[in-house]
């Protein structure tokens, strides 16, 4: 893992999350961007000409490398841990890790282990039954400065993944602009 990618696990990893109620917003903008209910892929391609994904990591993991927390919502199973950089016009905007249970890729009218650099949000908002729950939001220090970070269970026919974005410098969230 290259030391940037170290770097954005590891502030992941030291978000402390809190429910939306409990968290103080620094502007209105800022939690329109954090309680996005929809795909957060589809709202940030409002902001650029090309969406692209970096694929850093597809691969199956055993549970006992996630934490009691993200076993506690999305059940003790091995799990594909997908891990991305989402780049607006070639600039890095969020990292993104997710991690679907093994049982949750079995019988989706998608074969989510195949998404190589598709935007998931594309993808898991294109299904049938989509919902989100359990959405948490964050910041987090790191050497780059703080960032903003969000976490939520994405239930997809009735299957769950969780997903954990980290807001990079150069993101949309942290310009006044408006599409």
């Amino acid at each position: 893992m290259s030391d940037i990618n170290q770097l954005y696990m590891s502030a992941l990893q030291n978000v402390c999350w809190k429910d939306p109620s409990d968290f103080v917003f620094a502007t209105h903008y800022h939690k329109q961007w954090l309680l996005e209910q929809g795909s957060l892929s589809r709202r940030l391609e409002q902001y650029c000409q090309a969406l692209t994904v970096s694929l850093l990591e597809n691969q199956v993991v055993p549970v006992d490398s996630l934490s009691l927390e993200e076993q506690f919502l999305i059940g003790e199973h091995e799990c594909l841990r997908r891990q991305v950089i989402l780049q607006g016009d070639l600039s890095s905007w969020v990292f993104g890790r997710t991690l679907i249970p093994v049982p949750s890729l079995k019988n989706q009218q998608y074969d989510l282990v195949r998404q190589g650099n598709i935007p998931l949000g594309l993808t898991v908002f294109s299904a049938e039954k989509v919902r989100r729950d359990a959405l948490q939001v964050g910041l987090t220090e790191t050497e780059i400065g703080p960032l903003f970070a969000r976490r939520s269970r994405l239930w997809m026919n009735e299957k769950p993944m969780l997903v954990a974005e980290l807001f990079l410098p150069q993101a949309p969230i942290y310009t006044k602009e408006t599409v």
